[in-house]
């Protein structure tokens, strides 16, 4: 579904840039995400990616590209989809939408359906409306962990299929 295009939306997103990001996560932000990804996959088999990005480019933006349609885009660019059991979930923030969106891979999303992950981002959405950025995420994190732990719990031969670390778009 595309964004309704706004002159407001297109200026928060020109206006939007790197230093955006690094305000909400600065490095400190950063590893505090990936270290919560760490601990929460000790607990499940499921690969968590957080990526957060500043604003779309120009063309995206003026096609009225949702965050929706840019979180498919970039579960796929990163592979999310690429585990062993299919569940893989990428958690995206588009910055200057203060938009959430939860894709998950089919083995965990036909467990728990597009509700579930709707509630975790409006949770996480209500956080960041306060400001508090690094606590959304990581309540996101753990959140989604917990559903990755009751569907598909840890296994004692459970390799770490993809990086921990954030990515910065």
């Amino acid at each position: 579904m595309t964004a309704p295009m706004s002159l407001l939306r297109v200026m928060r997103h020109l206006s939007s840039g790197r230093a955006a990001v690094r305000r909400a996560f600065p490095p400190r932000a950063l590893d505090a995400v990936e270290r919560a990804i760490r601990e929460t996959e000790t607990r499940h088999d499921g690969q968590i990616r957080f990526a957060v990005e500043a604003a779309l480019d120009l063309s995206p933006l003026l096609a009225g590209q949702s965050a929706r349609e840019r979180a498919i885009e970039v579960f796929s660019e990163l592979r999310v989809w690429d585990t062993e059991h299919n569940n893989g979930v990428l958690i995206y923030l588009l910055l200057a939408d203060r938009d959430v969106e939860i894709v998950a891979d089919r083995g965990i999303h036909a467990r728990l359906g597009a509700e579930t992950w709707e509630a975790i981002c409006r949770e996480m959405e209500a956080a960041f409306r306060n400001g508090q950025f690094e606590a959304g995420v990581l309540a996101g994190i753990h959140a989604v962990g917990e559903h990755l732990a009751r569907h598909f719990p840890a296994r004692g031969d459970k390799s770490n299929e993809m990086p921990d670390r954030p990515v910065v778009l």
